[in-house]
């Protein structure tokens, strides 16, 4: 059943363009009986490709997945009269998801990772650093906003943020400056965290740095929608949730979630577990899964002219073992 607030959202403005569709939709192998869950739906840009190649008859089926409820709504227009089921949830809640639908196994699932089209292009979301609205940045628009966390936290816990998702230089310099202008009045909104950040800049880094405030701004949004810890359960609950031969694809779009997800894909396709001093191995092992990209796809450049969130877009796909029983 859809939140009272959905009923207000118009579905015809969360415009979405899908991310390496084609390439997405190729390494999910698709078969018109099986069983696919899209974990992000978003505006449903791929979900409604992959659920307009599964027969109903057959028992084709497709689970859209979203916390936002933006998203969910959109999801269930776009959706209609196709083999779809769309739940507002976490896609890390998609085994409580799946048991509640009575679906045992999955032949396939697709995650498109980061902030959607619409969540930025909406300044009142407070994910834009280019657009003045109060600062929040919540995918699920429940919890703590990025207010709540630039307002409370230590200068060391709000550096250690910035630094380690935002790969930020200056993240000292910056939580600083934060604690200093917060003790003068709250910080509210997107710009006025944004110049504060630039304040705390030196000149020549913000001369040669067109948005001095984007690495600070991922590293609060992933902060606040506790995306790693997310990413890093969902993974393995999904790889779970996969039947024998069933692909898993996901697209990242920075080098915190890419080096997760090509960690987790290199574990579970690595056979033998012994140290790497064992001369042979003693453990045998068997891998759980096959790499079926050994790189990340990326977007041709034709989808680079296109669509310009497709630059940093990386795609990996793993096909899970049959050996696994699971």
């Amino acid at each position: 059943m859809q939140d009272p607030e959905q009923l207000e959202f118009d579905p015809g403005s969360f415009s979405h363009q899908p991310v390496l569709l084609e390439e997405c939709l190729e390494g999910l192998a698709i078969r018109p009986d099986g069983i696919y869950l899209d974990g992000t739906a978003g505006g449903a840009g791929h979900s409604r490709r992959i659920a307009e190649k599964l027969d109903a008859a057959a028992g084709g089926r497709l689970i859209a997945l979203d916390q936002d409820p933006d998203a969910v709504c959109t999801a269930t227009a776009r959706l209609a009269g196709l083999p779809a089921t769309v739940v507002r949830a976490n896609f890390c809640q998609a085994a409580r998801v799946l048991d509640e639908l009575g679906i045992p196994q999955l032949n396939g699932v697709l995650l498109d990772l980061g902030v959607s089209s619409h969540q930025l292009d909406d300044a009142a979301r407070g994910f834009s650093y280019r657009a003045d609205a109060p600062l929040d940045m919540r995918m699920s628009q429940s919890g703590e906003s990025a207010a709540d966390l630039v307002n409370t936290l230590s200068r060391e816990e709000l550096s250690r943020i910035l630094k380690e998702y935002g790969e930020e230089p200056y993240a000292w310099q910056i939580a600083g400056r934060i604690v200093e202008a917060r003790a003068e009045e709250p910080i509210t909104t997107t710009l006025q965290l944004a110049g504060i950040i630039a304040s705390a800049m030196p000149p020549a880094e913000r001369r040669k740095n067109k948005n001095p405030a984007r690495r600070s701004f991922q590293a609060l949004r992933i902060a606040v929608n506790h995306e790693l810890d997310v990413l890093d359960q969902g993974l393995e609950a999904l790889f779970e949730a996969l039947a024998p031969g069933g692909r898993l694809c996901v697209i990242t779009f920075h080098s915190l979630e890419d080096r997760l997800v090509k960690n987790k894909f290199r574990r579970w396709a690595t056979a033998c577990t012994c140290p790497p001093e064992f001369p042979v191995c003693v453990c045998g092992g068997k891998a759980k899964a096959k790499l079926i990209t050994r790189k990340p796809i990326e977007a041709k450049p034709q989808e680079l002219e296109e669509n310009r969130r497709s630059r940093s877009a990386h795609l990996r796909v793993l096909e899970k073992c049959a050996e696994t029983g699971a």
